[in-house]
């Protein structure tokens, strides 16, 4: 004969963890809009080792997700172009997010879910993943702490497994809020080579150009080290 149990119904095993459970959704925003277009200016041909790293790139479950590729244009006038796309298109005009990456730079998996955490984490108007300039001795790709004055974008190295306030990032992997471009007339991108007498040279990549007009309509700009991207060198077939 059996040992008399008294039978209660089940929790389950989520609803007998329902903190961590709600912890959970609440940390990955699984269950608000993260609707994201993903940009890359194809300037030149795609390297098949970045390429798949691209493939794997995890998008938040049941969430709108596209790309977007342009082709032969300058990289700076490729972002407006796109930028121009998303905000007259339709149904593109109401996603949230922009996530740029380029030719020469592999996400890890799970970057995009990250980003999303830490972009809301600040709020901030674009996170980026840290990548290095490529090359022995290279610099980390997030710029100017805004600790010290005068406001520079001078290379420095945040803290491990952190997201921290900078100045301005490279766009190798980046997530910007869309609702941003609306505030910042365009061009929101421009690649600057110039000389002015009595000046001097003058030169800004178009990212670092964005971030320093942005900073102008109040953008607020943070690098994650929780998101590790790599910088493809295809003559060397080495990760940076």
């Amino acid at each position: 004969m059996s040992t008399p149990q008294l039978v209660t119904p089940p929790e389950g095993w989520n609803n007998g963890h329902l903190k961590e459970a709600r912890e959970r959704i609440r940390k990955s925003r699984s269950y608000t809009d993260c609707s994201t277009v993903m940009v890359v200016p194809a300037i030149k041909p795609i390297p098949p080792k970045v390429a798949m790293s691209w493939l794997g790139l995890m998008a938040p479950m049941n969430q709108k997700f596209t790309r977007l590729c342009l082709e032969n244009m300058e990289v700076g006038d490729a972002y407006n172009a796109a930028v121009e796309f998303i905000l007259n298109n339709p149904e593109l005009s109401t996603w949230k997010y922009m996530l740029t990456v380029e030719t020469d730079n592999l996400v890890p998996p799970d970057a995009l879910l990250k980003l999303i955490e830490d972009i809301e984490s600040g709020p901030y108007d674009a996170v980026g993943g840290l990548y290095w300039t490529k090359g022995e001795g290279g610099q980390p790709m997030c710029y100017g702490d805004p600790r010290v004055m005068p406001r520079n974008f001078v290379p420095w190295l945040p803290e491990p497994d952190s997201v921290s306030k900078c100045n301005g990032l490279g766009m190798g992997c980046t997530l910007f809020r869309l609702e941003f471009f609306k505030k910042m007339p365009a061009p929101w991108f421009k690649t600057v080579q110039e000389f002015k007498p009595g000046e001097g040279a003058r030169s800004f990549t178009q990212d670092l150009w964005h971030f320093e007009e942005g900073a102008k309509y109040g953008e607020r700009v943070a690098c994650s080290t929780r998101v590790l991207a790599g910088h493809y060198s295809y003559s060397d077939d080495i990760v940076w």
